[in-house]
C-alpha cells in the first residue's frame, strides 16, 4: 500500500509539448509529478494495486476454429477434436467443456487420433512431427514430440486399445511408432515390399492405413494410385495385392472383416471382397447418370467413404463428394445411402470432413452409427442418424459468431444481474425449429459453475447490420438475442437514387455500438454515416422511427486551389461568418441552411422507414441520425460516439467536427467544427481564413427550436479543415507530391496520416492476401474504412459546373463493401510498428484515415502566411521528408468524447453536466451543458449549451478519459433507471424518469470540491485535477510504439489504466499516480483485426477477434489466473471401457485367431530392433509416459494425485475389510449348517441315508 500526497492549488500545467514527462522508455517509470507550490489542500490516495495483483494469460476461445483441417472423436469419452491450418487445436465436450490447445510452430494440423478411453490425442502436423497431448489436465500439454526429417506424414491409424501407431509418408512407407516412449520401431513396411517386383511404377503416398476387423495382424495399406495391399504382419509379406484404374481416396471395413469399399477420383464406389481380389464385386456411380450415348457422366471425387453395419436395419453408407460435373452452382453434399433410399444433403460451406459416431469402439462389432459430425469450412454439423429426415442436431457451441463477418465488438462485465435473463427471454422467442428432439452427441468432460462468476455480455456487430447479444459469464459464450438493424431503412431498390449504388455492398456494416446497460439504451454506428438509437421494452408496440439529418461536413466547394490564389497568399477578398458543418432536420429543412443549389444532392446514403411500423419486443428504434451527402460527396464516417441516458444526450463526431442530439426532444443542439469549439482559445494560434467569394456563410453553433432558426455566430474555419477534391490526388500538374484522400474511421478513435509516401501517382502497396479487404477494381479503392479514391481525371476547369465535376469522376463508387474486422489479414512484422512514419502507415491501413496526429509537434507555432504554405494550409512545421506534402489535406478530427459531471472551468465551485471532446492532435475541449432537471421542463425547455470551456493538451491522438474522485474512487457516468415506456399504465405509479449520478463532490467531506480526470492519449497519460486544471502526474506509456486501446477498468476492488499498445504490449499503470504496475509483451500486431477489436473490461478481463471467426478472451489479473482451474471444464472423466461381446466359440473357431496377436513381439526392439536415428528425433514433451495417467503437474498436481492415490488406497481397503467380513460371515454360516447337519446325521446308520 502506498500513499500519495500531491498539492491541489498552484500546480503548474505541463507544456503543450508535453512539458514534465515520465521516463521515455515505453512503461518504465511512474508517473511524473509536475512541480507545484505548496498549499494546505492536499490530496490523500491509498493505491492498492501492486504488480503481484497482475498476471496475463489466455483464458478461453470461442467460436468456430478457423480454417480446420482435421477431425476426430472419442467414442468412450465422448469429446471431439478440431485441428486447424495455423496449429490450433479445439477440443470439445458438453456445453462448458471447451479447451483450445496451440502447437508452438504454427504448422497445420493433417490428422488427429485419440487415445480412445485413455486422456490423450495424437495429432500430426505439416511440419512432420507428431505430438502427444495430456488431456487429463484442464490445460492439456504436449508429453512427446516426434520430428520426421526424412519423410512426410501423410496419414496415422490407431487401433483401438493398442499403445502402435502406424505413420504412413509420402514415399509409400509405413513406419511404427510406440505411443508410451514415441519412439520408432524398426519394424518398417517399405512400400517396394508391399507390391510386387514387377511393377515398374511408385504406388504413390499411403492414403489409408487401417487393421482388419477379422484378424489385427493384417494390416491394409492403400496407395494413392490405386494400388491397396493387405500385409500380413507377423510373416512379413502381402496376403493379396489391388491395383485399381482410379485413385483411392478412402477405404471403409464391413465390421466382419471379409470386405470393404473404396471411394475413387471418379465418382465411383467399389465393393471388394477378400475371396476374390481380382475385380471389385460391385462398382456403383451415386451421383452418376447414364446419358443418352450410354455412357457414365463425369462426376467430382468422392472425398471419403463410411459403410458402417446396423443390427436392425440395412447398413449406412454416407459419403462425401461425387456429384455431377455438368450441375454448375450446386452445394456441397453429404449422401446417406440406407438400404434402397439415398438423401442428399446440401452444406452450406465446402466439407471438409465428416465422421460417423457408432455405439461401439471395436471396429469388429456392429457399428450401429447414431450420428454424423460435419465438419464445414465455416460451420459444425452433427446429423441424427435415429431418424428416417436426418434433422441435424441444434449445436449448443457458440459457433456462428461469424455467421455475417464481424466489425466490432463490445466487452461488458459486472452488468446488472436482469439483464441476461431477460435479452434470453426476448430471443428465445425467435430461435430456429426443426432440429432433432435427442440430446447433443458430444457430451463429454465435466463443467460445473464456479465460484468466481459475475454476469458479462459480449456485443458483436456485424457486416450485414446485425448485432448479437452473448452470455459470457462464467467464461462460457451463449448467444441471448440478435438485433437486425436494417429493418430500420427501406430495402435499396435498383435504379433508384443512392440505392442502385449500394445494392451489391454492405450498406448496414456496424461501426460501432454504445450500450447503457442500466438504462438499456443502446446506440449504433453505421458504415453509411448513420446512427440508431434504440430503447428496449418488454412489449411490442407500433411506432414511427423519427429521423434527423446532420450536415457534419465541409464544403466541397471550400477548396484551396494552387492556381487560382499564387499571387495571393492572404486571399484578397474576405468574407466574414461561421463555416461549421449545417445541421439539417429532415422535417422540415431549416431556413438557415444557405442557398436552395445546396440542398440539391442532400440526401442521406440509406432511406428510413417513414410509415408507422410495427416493433416486437426487445430493442426498438426511436430515432436515426444520418449525414446525408453532400454535392456528390459521400459523409466522413463517424469516428466518435457517447450517449448518456441521464442527460437525453447523444454526442458523435468525425474528422469534420462535431454534432450533439437531445435525443428526448429528438432536436439538434450543436453542430460546429473542430475549431470552431475553441473559439478564442485555439492552443495553435491558427488564423482566421476566408471562405470561397462564390459561397455563402452558413450556421455554426445553432439552437434549434420550433421554427428551428439557427443563430449564426462568427467563427473562423481551421484551415486544417479543408477537404481536397480527391480527382487532384494524381495529377502531377496540380500537385507536385500525392496528396492522401481523406477517409473515416472504421471503428477507432484514432486517426493518422501516411506520410511515407513519395513521388507522384505513387500508391500505398498492400500484401496480396487482402483480397477480401481491398478490391482494386477501376482504380478505386473499396476498403471498409476508406473513402472512395478517384482514378486520377485530368482537373477540370473551375467553371459554374467545374468543382462538381472535378469532385467526382465518372464511374467513381461512392461505397465501399463493409469488410470485417475479422477479415483483415495484413501481415505486419513487429520491426513496422517502430518508428514514427512507418507507425503511421500502419495505422493508415488500421483505421483507413488520412489524419494528422499531433505528438510530438506540439509547440504552439503561429501561421507563417507565405505563398507556399497558403497553398498547403499546413502546419509551419519541417519541410523535411514527405511530410509537407501531405499536411496540405490533414483535419483534426474528433477521436473521443465522454458525458460526465465536471467542472467546466476554473472558476466553477460547482459540478455541472459537462462533454469531454478529444481530439486527434492531443486536444481536450470541455462543453459545459444547462440540462432542466424536472421531467416536464426537460421535455419542453432546450439544453443549453455553453461556449468552450476548458482547453487541455497532451502528446498524440486522445484515446480514452475517466474520472475519480479525490480518494481515488471511480466516478461513473450518470444514468437513467430503465423504464420501459410501452408498459401499460398504471394511475398509482406513474412512470417517472429516475436518474442516478455519480457526483465527484459527493464524497469530498474532507478533500472539498475536485475530481480527477484521467486522459489517455496514442503516447501519453495524464492526471488532471478538476475544476483548477493542473495537471497532478503525467507518464510517456511508449516512445517506440503508440497506444491502440486504453481504458479505465476496475480490478481487485480498485481501478487502474489498461493500455495495449501496436507492439503487442499490455500494460497496467496505477492512478492517479501512473505508476507502471504490469508490462507484457503478449501479442505482436500481426494483422488489424486484433487492433480493430481488443477491448478492456472491469475485472481484469479482455478481448480481440483473434481470427474471423473465434474470439480469444484474456485476463491480467492475477485473482482469476489463480482460479481459472476451477473455472475450466474436465476434458476426463474415469469411465468404463466398454466390454467386447462375446464371439461365441463357432464365431471364435471359425472366425481367425484375432486376439492372440502381441503387437510387442513384432515391434519391440527385442525382434524389430532400432529405427534408424536420422529418419525421427523425438523431442520430450513435459512430462513422462506416466504423467499422461495422472492430473497435473507441479505441486498441486502432486498433491492431487496424492490425494486420488489415497483415495483409491482408502477405498480398496475398504472393499477388502466389507469382502473379508462377508467371507467370515459366510464361513460361520457354513460352521453352523455343517454342525446342524452332523448333530442330525450323527446317530443314523448307514442304511438310513
Amino acid at each position: 500500500m502506498k500513499k500519495f500526497r500531491k498539492v491541489l492549488d498552484g500546480l503548474t500545467t505541463s507544456s503543450p509539448g508535453g512539458g514534465t514527462m515520465g521516463s521515455p522508455s515505453c512503461g518504465s517509470a511512474a508517473g511524473t509529478p509536475t512541480t507545484a507550490a505548496p498549499t494546505p489542500k492536499e490530496i490523500d490516495v491509498q493505491e492498492t494495486l501492486v504488480s503481484e495483483n497482475f498476471q496475463l494469460c489466455k483464458t478461453v476461445r470461442h467460436g468456430f476454429p478457423y480454417q480446420p483441417t482435421a477431425l476426430a472423436f472419442d467414442p468412450v469419452q465422448k469429446i471431439l477434436a478440431i485441428g486447424s491450418r495455423s496449429g490450433g487445436v479445439r477440443i470439445l465436450g458438453r456445453p462448458g467443456v471447451d479447451c483450445f490447445c496451440q502447437h508452438e510452430s504454427g504448422a497445420a494440423v493433417l490428422q488427429l487420433q485419440f487415445l480412445i478411453n485413455e486422456g490423450a490425442l495424437v495429432t500430426a502436423c505439416a511440419d512432420d512431427t507428431l505430438h502427444l497431448w495430456n488431456l487429463r489436465q484442464r490445460r492439456p500439454a504436449i508429453l512427446h514430440s516426434l520430428k520426421f526429417n526424412r519423410e512426410r506424414i501423410t496419414f496415422c491409424h490407431l487401433p483401438f486399445q493398442s499403445k502402435w501407431l502406424y505413420v504412413g509418408t509420402e514415399r509409400g512407407n509405413t513406419h511404427i511408432v510406440n505411443i508410451e516412449s514415441f519412439i520408432l520401431s524398426g519394424y518398417v513396411i517399405m512400400w517396394n515390399k508391399a507390391i510386387e517386383l514387377a511393377t515398374k511404377t511408385h504406388p504413390g503416398p499411403v492414403v489409408h492405413l487401417s487393421d482388419s476387423p477379422k484378424d489385427e495382424g493384417k494390416l491394409l495399406v492403400g496407395f494413392e494410385s490405386g494400388t491397396i495391399v493387405q500385409w500380413d504382419l507377423r510373416v512379413k509379406k502381402a496376403d493379396f495385392r489391388i491395383y485399381y484404374d482410379e485413385a483411392i481416396h478412402s477405404v471403409s471395413w464391413h465390421h466382419e472383416g471379409k470386405q470393404f469399399m473404396c471411394s475413387h477420383s471418379d465418382g465411383s464406389l467399389t465393393l471388394w471382397n477378400l475371396r476374390n481380389t481380382s475385380k471389385p464385386i460391385q462398382v456403383t456411380f451415386p451421383h452418376g447418370k447414364i446419358q443418352k450415348d450410354g455412357r457414365k457422366e463425369s462426376c467430382k471425387p468422392i472425398l471419403k467413404v463410411d459403410y458402417k453395419t446396423s443390427r436392425n436395419s440395412e447398413p449406412f453408407i454416407i459419403f462425401s463428394g461425387g456429384l455431377s460435373y455438368d450441375k454448375a452452382g450446386r452445394r456441397p453434399t453429404l449422401t446417406i445411402m440406407h438400404g434402397k433410399a439415398i438423401t442428399v444433403l446440401e452444406m452450406d460451406y465446402p466439407i471438409v470432413e465428416f465422421m460417423t459416431l457408432c455405439e461401439t469402439p471395436y471396429n469388429n462389432e456392429v457399428q450401429d452409427p447414431y450420428a454424423v459430425v460435419v465438419l464445414l469450412e465455416k460451420d459444425l454439423i452433427v446429423v441424427d442418424l435415429t431418424q428416417s429426415n436426418f434433422p441435424v442436431f441444434e449445436n449448443p457451441y457458440p459457433m456462428d459468431i461469424h455467421e455475417s463477418p464481424v466489425t466490432c465488438t463490445a466487452y461488458f462485465a459486472d452488468c446488472p444481474p436482469d439483464i441476461i435473463p431477460v435479452l434470453y427471454s426476448i430471443g428465445a422467442k425467435h430461435k430456429k425449429t426443426g432440429y432433432s428432439q435427442k440430446e447433443w452427441p458430444v457430451s463429454g468432460g465435466m463443467w460445473t459453475l464456479g465460484s468466481h462468476t459475475y454476469p458479462e455480455i459480449i456485443i458483436t456487430g456485424h457486416a450485414d447490420g446485425s448485432i448479437k447479444f452473448w452470455d459470457a459469464s462464467a467464461i462460457t459464450l451463449q448467444m441471448l438475442y440478435k438485433l437486425k438493424t436494417s429493418k430500420v431503412f427501406e430495402k435499396p431498390k435498383p435504379n433508384e437514387g443512392r440505392a442502385a449504388e449500394l445494392v451489391d455492398d454492405d450498406p448496414f456494416a456496424v461501426q460501432m455500438v454504445s450500450w447503457c446497460p442500466q438504462s438499456r439504451i443502446f446506440c449504433v454506428v453505421g458504415i453509411s454515416s448513420h446512427i440508431i438509437l434504440y430503447r428496449f421494452s418488454k412489449y411490442d408496440a407500433n411506432t414511427q422511427i423519427v429521423s434527423l439529418e446532420v450536415r457534419l461536413q465541409c464544403d466541397p466547394e471550400d477548396v484551396i486551389s494552387p492556381s487560382e490564389n499564387e499571387n495571393n497568399p492572404c486571399f484578397s477578398e474576405p468574407h466574414s461568418g461561421s463555416h461549421s458543418p449545417q445541421p439539417h432536420h429532415q422535417h422540415p429543412v431549416s431556413p438557415g441552411g444557405g442557398t436552395p443549389e445546396s440542398f440539391k444532392d442532400s440526401t442521406p446514403c440509406l432511406k428510413v422507414k417513414d410509415r408507422v411500423v410495427r416493433v416486437p419486443p426487445g430493442y426498438q428504434a426511436e430515432l436515426v441520425i444520418q449525414l446525408p451527402w453532400i454535392d456528390g460527396e459521400p459523409p466522413q464516417q463517424i469516428s466518435s460516439l457517447d450517449i448518456n441516458s441521464a442527460y437525453g444526450l447523444l454526442a458523435f463526431g468525425n474528422c469534420n467536427g462535431l454534432a450533439v442530439v437531445d435525443y428526448l426532444q429528438k432536436t439538434i443542439l450543436l453542430c460546429m467544427s473542430t475549431l470552431d469549439l475553441y473559439g478564442a482559445a485555439d492552443p495553435y494560434q491558427r488564423l482566421t481564413r476566408s471562405p470561397r467569394r462564390n459561397r455563402q456563410s452558413t450556421s455554426g453553433l445553432t439552437e434549434l427550436s420550433d421554427n428551428q432558426q439557427s443563430v449564426d455566430m462568427e467563427r473562423s474555419k481551421s484551415p486544417t479543415s479543408v477537404h481536397y477534391p480527391t480527382s487532384l490526388h494524381n495529377d502531377p500538374r496540380v500537385l507536385p507530391e500525392p496528396v492522401a484522400s481523406l477517409r473515416a474511421s472504421h471503428c477507432s478513435p484514432v486517426f493518422y496520416l501516411l506520410d511515407n509516401v513519395k513521388g507522384p501517382g505513387r500508391k500505398l502497396s498492400l500484401p496480396t492476401d487482402l483480397k477480401t479487404e481491398l478490391d482494386h477494381v477501376n482504380g478505386h479503392c473499396t476498403s471498409p474504412t476508406s473513402q472512395p479514391c478517384s482514378a486520377g481525371k485530368p482537373r477540370v476547369p473551375m467553371g459554374p459546373e467545374g468543382p462538381r465535376l472535378a469532385r467526382r469522376g465518372p464511374g467513381r463508387p461512392p461505397f465501399r463493401k463493409a469488410q470485417s474486422a475479422a477479415c483483415m489479414e495484413i501481415s505486419l512484422p513487429v520491426s513496422h510498428t517502430e518508428g514514427y512514419a512507418s507507425r503511421r502507415a500502419m495505422l493508415q491501413q488500421l483505421h483507413g484515415v488520412t489524419m494528422y496526429s499531433h505528438d510530438e509537434h506540439h509547440t504552439a507555432t503561429p501561421y507563417c502566411w507565405s505563398d507556399r504554405e497558403s497553398r498547403e494550409n499546413s502546419f509551419s512545421r519541417s519541410r523535411s521528408s514527405s511530410v509537407s506534402s501531405i499536411d496540405r489535406d490533414t483535419k483534426e478530427a474528433i477521436t473521443t468524447l465522454q458525458f460526465g459531471e465536471s467542472f467546466g472551468r476554473k472558476s466553477d465551485t460547482l459540478p455541472t453536466p459537462c462533454l469531454w471532446v478529444g481530439t486527434s492532435l492531443g486536444v481536450i475541449i470541455l462543453i459545459p451543458m444547462s440540462i432542466p432537471t424536472d421531467q416536464e421542463e426537460r421535455m419542453e425547455e432546450p439544453v443549453t449549451i455553453g461556449p468552450c470551456g476548458a482547453v487541455l493538451m497532451l502528446k498524440g491522438s486522445v484515446l480514452r478519459f475517466g474520472f475519480l474522485d479525490c480518494m481515488g474512487a471511480h466516478i461513473q457516468s450518470p444514468y437513467e433507471v430503465w423504464r420501459d415506456l410501452n408498459a401499460p399504465e398504471d394511475p398509482d405509479r406513474p412512470r417517472k424518469r429516475k436518474l442516478v449520478h455519480y457526483s465527484p463532490s459527493s464524497s469530498q467531506d474532507t478533500c472539498g470540491e475536485g475530481h480527477l480526470a484521467i486522459v489517455c492519449s496514442e503516447r501519453q497519460a495524464k492526471v488532471f485535477l478538476m475544476p483548477s486544471q493542473s495537471c497532478l502526474f503525467v507518464h510517456n506509456i511508449t516512445e517506440s510504439s503508440f497506444v491502440l486501446r486504453a481504458d479505465v477498468v476496475s480490478v481487485w476492488n480498485s481501478v487502474c489504466l489498461a493500455c495495449f499498445c501496436a507492439n503487442g504490449h499490455v500494460m497496467t499503470l496505477s492512478l492517479p499516480s501512473l505508476r507502471p504496475l504490469m508490462d507484457v509483451n503478449y501479442l505482436p500486431l500481426t494483422d488489424m483485426r486484433i487492433a480493430r477489436t481488443f477491448c478492456f473490461t472491469n475485472g481484469g478481463q479482455a478481448l480481440y477477434l483473434s481470427s474471423p471467426t473465434e474470439i480469444q478472451r484474456i485476463t491480467y489479473s492475477q485473482e482469476m489466473y489463480d482460479n481459472l482451474q476451477e473455472m475450466l471444464g474436465e476434458l476426463f472423466t474415469p469411465t468404463e471401457t466398454p466390454e467386447a461381446q462375446n464371439r461365441g466359440f463357432l464365431k471364435g473357431f471359425f472366425g481367425g485367431n484375432a486376439h492372440t496377436f502381441d503387437r510387442e513381439e513384432l515391434f519391440g526392439e527385442a525382434a524389430a530392433g532400432k529405427a534408424s536415428r536420422s529418419l525421427a528425433q523425438h523431442i520430450p514433451g513435459q512430462g513422462g509416459v506416466e504423467g499422461m495417467k495422472v492430473a497435473a503437474s507441479g505441486a498441486v498436481g502432486e498433491l492431487a494425485r496424492a490425494r486420488i492415490a489415497l483415495d483409491e488406497r482408502g477405498q480398496r481397503l475398504g472393499e477388502l475389510e466389507e469382502r473379508t467380513a462377508l467371507m467370515m460371515t459366510s464361513a460361520e454360516s457354513f460352521s453352523k449348517h455343517a454342525h446342524e447337519l452332523m448333530l442330525k446325521c450323527k446317530d443314523k446308520k448307514w442304511y438310513q441315508f
